[in-house]
C-alpha cells in the first residue's frame, strides 16, 4: 500500500459552485474537494493533482474524452494505489462505460466520483463518493474502471463502470443493470457483493486483454422506442450514418405492426443505404415475443449488456475500424451478464 492516490479532475458539477440560481465551473487552482476530504478524514492518504480539463460534462466533445484517456494513460500506475477521475453526473455513465472498455486491462482501480449538487451546496454528495472511491482503492488488490455514487437514503456503492445505466430523470440517481451493484461502503470498509450475476474476487484479480478498438466515431444515430414513434421521419437524405443504434423496450421489443411505426419497415430503408442498425438491449435468455421473431436476423443485436454499453462498443468499433457485432460479443470488463 502506497497511501497515494492520482485524482484527474475534469470538471462537472463536482468542480463548480453556485452563483445565485446557476451553477457553473470553478476557477481555483486549488482543490476544494481535496481539503474538504482532509478536513474531514485526515492526511493519511497522499494525491496528486492532474487537471487535463475543467469542462461540463453535457459539453465533452471526442477530444475531450481523448484528453481524459491520454491523462489516465500517462499516469505512472506504479507510483499510485489508484486513480480517480472526477465526471460531471450527465455524461457520467457513458464516461464510465466507454473507459471499462478502453481501460479492461489496468491493473490498479481508476475510480469515478460526481455530484449532483456543488460541494457548497449541503444536499451534494461530492465528498461522500469521493470519500468511498478512496476507501474502495485502499482495501481492493485488483485493477479495472469502477463509479463510486451515493444516492438518497443509501450507503455509497461501487459500481463496475461496465454496468452503469443511465441516471433516472429528475432525480439523477444512478444504479447498476439489474441493480447489482460490485459491492458498497459500510462503517468505512467496502463490501463486496456476492451476488451471482457479480464477477468473482478471483475473476476481478486474473489479468485481462487489452480492448483493441481505441478510438470514436460519431457517425451514429441513436433512437428510444417509444409509443408511436414514426420512424419516416428518419430519413437520411443529406447526412448518412455508419450504423443507427434503437434501445428496445425493457422485453426486447418495438412496434413491427401498421405502415409509419413499424421498425421492420425502417430496417429495410437503413439496408437500401447500407445502414448497420443495432438494436439493445436483449437478454439472451428470455423468450422472444412475438413482435420481435425474426428481428434479430434482419439486424444486429446486443445480447446481455446494457443499451449505454453497446453504444460505447459500436462508437468504438466504427471509429477503430472493427467488426460491429464481433465487438459487441467481447466480454472486455465483465459486462456481458451472461
Amino acid at each position: 500500500m502506497k497511501n497515494r492516490i492520482c485524482v484527474i479532475f475534469t470538471g462537472g458539477t463536482i468542480g463548480s459552485r453556485v452563483c445565485g440560481d446557476t451553477v457553473d465551473l470553478r476557477n481555483d487552482d486549488k482543490s476544494i474537494l481535496i481539503e474538504m476530504y482532509r478536513s474531514r478524514y485526515g492526511y493519511g492518504v497522499e494525491f496528486d493533482e492532474l487537471h487535463p480539463l475543467n469542462i461540463l460534462s453535457e459539453n465533452v466533445q471526442p477530444a475531450d474524452l481523448e484528453t481524459m484517456a491520454n491523462c489516465v494513460r500517462g499516469v505512472n500506475k506504479e507510483d499510485y494505489d489508484g486513480i480517480i477521475v472526477t465526471h460531471g453526473t450527465d455524461t457520467l455513465c457513458f464516461t464510465a462505460n466507454l473507459f471499462s472498455q478502453l481501460f479492461c486491462d489496468i491493473k490498479i482501480p481508476v475510480v469515478f466520483v460526481s455530484a449532483l449538487y456543488p460541494l457548497d451546496d449541503d444536499r451534494s454528495k461530492g465528498l461522500e463518493n469521493f470519500a468511498g472511491a478512496i476507501t474502495f482503492i485502499r482495501s481492493v488488490d485488483y485493477g479495472g474502471v469502477f463509479v463510486s455514487f451515493q444516492n438518497y437514503g443509501e450507503n455509497c456503492k461501487i459500481h463496475l463502470a461496465s454496468r452503469l445505466v443511465a441516471a433516472t430523470q429528475i432525480s439523477g440517481e444512478y444504479e447498476s443493470i439489474m441493480r447489482v451493484v460490485l459491492g458498497e461502503i459500510k462503517d468505512g470498509k467496502f463490501v463486496y457483493n456476492e451476488n451471482p450475476l457479480n464477477p468473482t474476487l478471483n475473476q476481478l484479480r486474473a489479468p485481462r486483454k487489452p480492448c483493441e478498438a481505441q478510438k470514436l466515431c460519431m457517425d451514429m444515430v441513436t433512437i428510444q422506442a417509444h409509443s408511436l414513434l414514426n420512424f419516416d421521419f428518419y430519413r437520411f437524405t443529406e447526412v448518412k450514418p455508419k450504423a443507427v443504434m434503437v434501445q428496445l423496450y425493457h422485453s426486447g421489443t418495438v412496434c413491427t405492426e401498421g405502415k409509419e411505426a413499424n421498425f421492420k419497415n425502417f430496417l429495410k430503408y437503413c439496408k437500401s443505404l447500407g445502414i448497420e442498425v443495432v438494436i439493445s438491449t436483449i437478454d439472451s435468455g428470455a423468450r422472444t415475443y412475438g413482435s420481435a421473431l425474426g428481428l434479430t436476423e434482419m439486424c444486429t443485436a446486443a445480447y446481455d449488456i446494457s443499451f449505454e454499453m453497446a453504444t460505447a462498443k459500436v462508437l468504438l468499433a466504427l471509429g477503430s475500424g472493427k467488426n460491429i457485432e464481433q465487438e459487441l460479443a467481447k466480454n472486455n470488463f465483465f459486462e456481458k451478464l451472461r
